[in-house]
């Protein structure tokens, strides 16, 4: 039975923990692919190819002058600070909402996610490529693309919680469908900016969202023992208190 403080749509409507697995599975064994493949320079040809594919004898990008000012608005929806503060505004609605299982998920997600992602570019180390301009700035490791593995595991992480809360199937499949595809244009952006690889993008992309499932399904449990420790704690101070 769910506790008074919490909806009982979040209990009923989450995502299929066996669901979440597989899908994260299937994500993550594409992402190990090209953990194999980008070391062993297997990517090359395919990359150049990426970068290149719709660019001028200039190596800009084929378009308007207006697109690069809107591709580079679509690349900030994958950057540090705007993701925290989506994360942010998300968890205080889900907490508003009465659903604060999905909102510490949310955030346990989100941080763990970046972290991840520092890993492995420590790890890998890639340089960015230098073939043609960067359109904007972008430092440290190449892959795989933080823009990309945090806005796919952040926006399908905001999809699956508020998802959650439907009851029609129609929604929530819809949800996480828009959230992959903004997550897959965010990724787009920052090889038409010239500063990724089409690998980088990709697997980040692959990592993110294998991520988000990933959580979804192993750290549902942990976040409801948070909420049941702070409810504890709350309920111990209010009978201290009197």
């Amino acid at each position: 039975m769910p506790t008074s403080s919490e909806s009982p749509i979040v209990l009923r409507h989450r995502m299929d923990p066996r669901k979440a697995s597989l899908t994260a599975a299937a994500c993550w064994t594409a992402f190990a692919f090209f953990a194999w493949a980008v070391p062993a320079g297997r990517t090359t040809q395919f990359d150049r190819l990426g970068l290149l594919f719709w660019r001028t004898h200039d190596l800009r990008p084929i378009g308007p002058t207006w697109l690069l000012e809107w591709v580079r608005d679509l690349t900030a929806m994958g950057g540090f600070l705007q993701l925290k503060l989506y994360t942010i505004f998300a968890v205080v609605a889900l907490f508003w909402l009465r659903c604060r299982r999905e909102g510490v998920l949310l955030a346990l997600t989100v941080l763990s996610a970046s972290l991840v992602n520092v890993g492995f570019k420590a790890v890998f180390g890639r340089p960015r490529p230098e073939i043609v301009p960067h359109l904007t700035e972008a430092g440290g490791a190449s892959f795989p693309s933080g823009h990309s593995f945090n806005a796919a595991s952040s926006y399908i992480a905001f999809a699956l919680a508020f998802a959650a809360l439907s009851p029609r199937a129609s929604v929530r499949h819809t949800l996480v469908a828009g959230a992959m595809l903004l997550s897959l244009a965010v990724a787009w952006s920052r090889v038409w900016l010239g500063v990724h690889w089409l690998s980088d993008v990709m697997a980040g992309w692959l990592g993110g969202a294998g991520w988000a499932f990933l959580a979804s399904a192993l750290l549902y449990r942990p976040a409801e023992s948070v909420v049941h420790a702070a409810d504890e704690l709350t309920e111990a101070g209010s009978r201290g208190g009197r």
